[in-house]
């Protein structure tokens, strides 16, 4: 391939990409479906104008490292204590069914297969894929109605957050385990020892970044920096503990994300990912969706995986909140709003398909249920609400 088709490429896929996005947000979707819609409108599957390169592979996984480093420089470490124990409970049981459902549906599907073998590590990824929370919809949705400061709208976003950490751990205990010659021991062990080595970096990095930022604030540097920070632990966490690159740059956004100058860190982060990675991430899921391949099987499958992957999250969730205290349809607030799948649904499939774990296929199932969950999801927790206002807790 000549080097100059790729700018071609990139342009098609970024005005294609933009275009759809803001179609999707002018009826009340989220961009994100968008631009998953431009990629299979613009790939082999449509119109044909642009296929999947290694060049734009690269890019791509670019892409989803800085939407992971983003999504740690976001998180709110003193809300998380806050609220960790309830929040944790229910987070643990929103991951748990959702797995458990999911490689049970798999298995119903394709067939039962014994533990360990490569069919079975693929019947639970299809559970991981299920355990991701995007809680940004219904962020949105909580704070035009005044209820995001709540202590319902408080405990979805912070099971939300901690929902995402324990479906990475998983998905990277998954993608350890799927290959045959990995001893599940020293796959534990790495585990164990990435994350008690991010601990102890993560407060030396933190200690350095409140240095810098104190001697120059709100400069470029932190910035450049921080995205170094966030190159190398992707680079560290696959390289020499076998954990996925995706875990090192969340883990990275979560070492910064205390410090003064997150937000203008992960302002500068929005730039790039938005106008250049953002796009091609999202167009490229949407290039390898094979709808070719799409028989009616896999679309009865694709509607069971969205039917379990709602339902999942509402038993987890929702009983978990009612153990943990809460009254009523705050329960069922909780599940609903814990139901939205976005960039991590979309991030964990990515990563299997580039390990071996699903195929192209199965995307159907995964932007139906992303498409299904972000829309009706706004509409029913207002219709809750409606009908049933916050509790008081004391």
């Amino acid at each position: 391939m000549e080097a100059y088709l790729v700018f071609r490429d990139l342009a098609i896929i970024i005005v294609a990409a933009k275009v759809c996005g803001i179609i999707a947000r002018k009826l009340h979707a989220p961009q994100v479906v968008g631009m998953i819609i431009a990629g299979l409108l613009i790939g082999p599957g449509v119109f044909g104008w642009v296929s999947q390169t290694e060049f734009l592979a690269e890019m791509a996984e670019i892409g989803v490292i800085l939407l992971m480093f983003s999504a740690g420089l976001e998180t709110d470490l003193k809300e998380l204590v806050k609220t960790g124990p309830i929040a944790t409970l229910i987070a643990c049981a929103g991951v748990f069914v959702p797995l458990a459902m999911g490689t049970v549906l798999y298995m119903m599907f394709y067939g039962w297969s014994a533990v360990g073998t490569e069919e079975f590590y693929k019947a639970i990824f299809i559970g991981c894929i299920m355990t991701a929370t995007s809680v940004s919809i219904t962020v949105q949705t909580l704070r035009e109605m005044g209820h995001l400061k709540g202590k319902v709208g408080t405990t979805i976003l912070s099971a939300a957050i901690i929902d995402d950490v324990i479906g990475i751990i998983v998905l990277t205990f998954v993608i350890g385990f799927k290959n045959p010659d990995s001893n599940p021991g020293k796959v534990v062990i790495n585990t164990i020892l990435f994350f008690v080595a991010a601990i102890v970096m993560g407060f030396i990095f933190y200690k350095i970044f409140e240095v810098l930022d104190a001697k120059y604030p709100h400069t470029r540097r932190i910035p450049i920096i921080g995205l170094a920070l966030c190159l190398i632990s992707a680079y560290v966490a696959e390289k020499y503990f076998g954990i996925a690159d995706i875990t090192g740059a969340y883990v990275a956004g979560i070492m910064l994300c205390s410090i003064q100058d997150s937000a203008y860190i992960e302002e500068k982060m929005d730039i790039t990912s938005y106008m250049l990675f953002g796009p091609v991430f999202f167009a490229s899921i949407g290039l390898k969706t094979n709808i070719e391949g799409v028989d009616s099987a896999l679309i009865v499958f694709s509607i069971a995986f969205v039917i379990v992957a709602l339902v999942s999250k509402i038993i987890g969730c929702g009983i978990m909140s009612k153990l943990c205290g809460f009254k009523g349809m705050d329960c069922l607030k909780i599940g609903v709003g814990m139901m939205t799948r976005g960039e991590v649904a979309l991030i964990v499939a990515q990563k299997g398909l580039s390990v071996g774990l699903m195929s192209s296929q199965y995307f159907t199932a995964v932007i139906l249920l992303i498409i299904i969950s972000s829309v009706s999801v706004p509409i029913i927790l207002k219709l809750i609400y409606n009908k049933a206002p916050d509790h008081q807790y004391n």
